[in-house]
């Protein structure tokens, strides 16, 4: 099939505004679109890059979930976070010009493949594509210190509640439901990403369950008592 024939614009895109920066005029649109080389499709298990390989493009998500990893010196696998549909990924190869962590889909996914070389050339000329750009950095970089102050100082319980809470919040931006969610990750990636053993984020949920602030049907979700679960992670305030 023609590659131009299947190709969505940015333009239409119904993550337009997740992705890509607002206010733009119609000339700088049409040449946004043009930063999208390809779009590849990743089947669920397989790598969109690994660590060491030569860093080239960034990736919007169109559909799916990706965790990034990075194996340990045991051999363990420590996921360093879970990325969703109107995300950027990739970002880690732009320091030293190569991937620092592998990305894996974890469901059937679509990304966008957008050349870093013609990322920057543009935004040279388009001053709204430089300061999206450098919002998703800045982004990234909370995000890293979130993850730092969770790994850091939390218990379990205010771990595993800062994490529904910010997956939720990702979702309800992209239009889905504040309080129901599907896990496109295992409990035992969860407990990887959070610092967690497997048993312990397993006891965790059980333990939300019994307090009634979530019900859970295997992947299925539901939160039953957000304000519980912000209280749960505030009390980290308090400590």
């Amino acid at each position: 099939m023609n590659p131009t024939a299947i190709k969505v614009a940015c333009s239409n895109c119904n993550l337009r505004e997740l992705c890509m920066p607002l206010g733009l005029t119609e000339g700088e649109l049409d040449r946004i679109d043009s930063l999208v080389a390809t779009r590849r499709k990743i089947k669920r298990g397989a790598t969109l890059f690994r660590n060491g390989e030569p860093f080239t493009a960034l990736y919007a998500i169109r559909t799916g979930y990706f965790k990034t990893s990075l194996a340990t010196e045991d051999g363990r696998d420590q996921v360093t976070g879970f990325q969703m549909a109107g995300e950027i990924i990739g970002l880690d190869g732009i320091v030293n010009d190569h991937h620092t962590c592998d990305a894996v889909a974890l469901e059937d996914a679509e990304v966008c493949e957008m050349p870093y070389d013609r990322i920057e050339e543009l935004s040279r000329e388009v001053n709204a594509l430089q300061r999206h750009v450098h919002k998703i950095m800045s982004r990234e970089i909370v995000r890293e210190h979130g993850v730092m102050l969770l790994l850091g100082s939390m218990r379990a319980e205010e771990r595993l509640a800062a994490f529904l809470l910010n997956l939720v919040q990702r979702l309800h931006a992209r239009g889905f439901s504040q309080s129901e969610l599907v896990l496109r990750m295992t409990r035992e990636e969860i407990g990887s990403y959070l610092g967690l053993k497997l048993e312990t984020v397993s006891r965790t949920f059980s333990k939300f369950v019994e307090d009634g602030i979530v019900e859970v049907k295997q992947r299925h979700i539901r939160i039953i008592d957000t304000e519980a679960l912000k209280s749960i992670v505030n009390q980290q305030t308090c400590h």
